[in-house]
């Protein structure tokens, strides 16, 4: 069990609990119990599919990988455990799916389907998008399917289609900022990825662009000078990080526990402020 969660990467819980609870906008969702439901199943269960996937096709590359082997980074399975994996795996998606299914639809299936879609092409031996400089980043898409499937399991509004944007634009930083982390031992394991072509600087310069439209919007367009001013500080950090304190050097591994500590205290504080505030709506 201890493999299956650290397996599971509860230290990268945070996007799909945050993605879950963006379209709820300050309504109350601790009284309904298929709300429990739905966080349990983006929790543990979608997440123990997504990595766990890409655990059993990047063995090679998780044997160089020292943030592997933790609870806030994932796992490091040897053969056997890794061999076993796809059994659990399906097992605890055909309980879930086949609920979520039962109780919405059509609608779920046609979800899960196209989750499933994006996994296969993700992880797909040798040739999957991971290993695509660009389409690794169009395939954190998937992500946001978490907010569909919070909207039909909490029969909530849909959001606008700058808000998927704005997601879009928050899964592909975070999917760089983890390709940053692992540039070494992917360059090592010989696995090509948007990180290892551009570089740490051109990469760390792909980051700010992206954390500087988002401000812009939280600033400009939606007229959040909260959310956005606390973006705005980090994207000052992600400047400072690049041209004065870090540059291209290498981060310990004690560096990236802090960071990924301090992520996940951001991404607590910014969860209950866009839920009370609505802001993203």
């Amino acid at each position: 069990m201890k493999f299956y969660l650290k397996v599971s990467r509860p230290g990268l819980w945070f996007p799909t609990i945050w993605l879950y609870m963006l379209p709820f906008g300050g309504q109350q969702f601790w009284v309904e119990p298929l709300f429990w439901v739905g966080l349990l199943y983006v929790c543990f269960p979608l997440n123990f599919l997504i990595y766990g996937w890409n655990d059993i096709v990047d063995y090679e590359t998780d044997q160089l990988n020292p943030r592997k082997d933790s609870y806030l980074f994932g796992a490091k399975g040897t053969k056997e455990q890794l061999a076993q994996l796809p059994k659990t795996i399906a097992l605890v998606q055909v309980v879930f799916c086949l609920f979520f299914i039962a109780v919405e639809g059509w609608k779920m299936l046609m979800l899960f389907s196209v989750l499933g879609l994006i996994l296969i092409a993700y992880n797909f031996p040798k040739h999957g998008l991971r290993t695509m400089p660009g389409f690794d980043l169009a395939a954190q898409f998937g992500y946001l399917l978490v907010v569909p499937f919070s909207i039909m399991v909490n029969d909530l509004a849909d959001l606008r289609w700058l808000t998927y944007f704005y997601l879009f634009l928050f899964a592909v930083q975070s999917q760089l900022i983890g390709e940053v982390m692992d540039i070494t031992p992917d360059r090592k394991a010989g696995r090509t990825t948007t990180a290892t072509t551009l570089g740490m600087r051109g990469t760390k310069a792909l980051i700010i662009l992206i954390v500087a439209i988002e401000t812009g919007l939280l600033l400009f367009v939606y007229g959040d000078y909260i959310f956005g001013g606390m973006l705005g500080m980090g994207l000052i950090w992600l400047l400072l990080d690049l041209f004065v304190i870090y540059k291209t050097q290498r981060y310990t591994l004690e560096q990236m526990q802090l960071f990924g500590v301090g992520s996940n205290v951001i991404a607590l504080v910014s969860m209950v402020y866009v839920w009370w505030s609505g802001c993203l709506l």
